[in-house]
């Protein structure tokens, strides 16, 4: 992503943590990343455009830490563990994040249709995210695939474990989202991961 780009989603993210998105001014944005007006809408085209370009970004910086914490230990049950643990403190840190995972959009964040929107946008990036966003079950569906492609293994899993695994992994995304709407009081979300998940999870 070129530099301009990527300064320019930084200080939207900026502006977005300091105001409401409605208050957020594209010369206030323009300004903060030292580049022009012109240079702001040559890259996102409008606001609208700008709000899609962040959540695109957030939402891929999200499945980069969900790979990230597939990557960790040997142990698959630990792996899902530091997965559910990733959504859980990603949520609580990143306001647009928590909207993306509950679809619980409040007055401050900006809220991009979530379907694709006509792009005649000569840049790359943003002709992606002006495609469609992920939804909260996209986001479950695409953590529960990845972790079950990273955990089954070179190879596909025989019955009853390819079952058992697919099962273990959306019952972690779905523990993990159930945390983020609702803080578990004692112990967090890897307590009550580990409790849930069988003890042996790939053959």
């Amino acid at each position: 992503m070129p530099a301009a780009r990527e300064s320019l989603l930084d200080a939207a993210y900026t502006a977005l943590a300091r105001r409401p998105w409605s208050a957020v001014r594209m010369v206030d944005v323009a300004a903060s990343a030292g580049v022009s007006r012109q240079t702001l809408y040559n890259e996102f085209g409008s606001k609208e455009g700008l709000a899609r370009a962040l959540v695109r970004r957030e939402a891929d910086g999200y499945l980069a830490g969900v790979e990230r914490a597939l990557s960790g230990p040997s142990d698959p049950r630990e792996r899902l563990t530091a997965t559910a643990e990733w959504m859980m403190s990603a949520a609580r840190d990143n306001a647009l994040v928590r909207a993306m995972l509950t679809g619980c959009w409040n007055e401050r964040l900006p809220a991009p249709a979530l379907t694709a929107v006509p792009s005649s946008s000569a840049v790359p990036a943003q002709r992606r995210a002006d495609g469609p966003l992920p939804s909260p079950g996209d986001f479950v569906g695409l953590v529960r695939d990845r972790a079950v492609a990273v955990l089954g293994g070179a190879g596909p899993l025989p019955p009853p474990d390819a079952a058992e695994l697919a099962r273990s992994c959306e019952l972690t995304v779905r523990l993990a989202l159930s945390c983020v709407a609702a803080p578990p009081a004692e112990g967090g979300v890897a307590d009550l991961v580990r409790t849930a998940l069988p003890r042996r999870l790939t053959a």
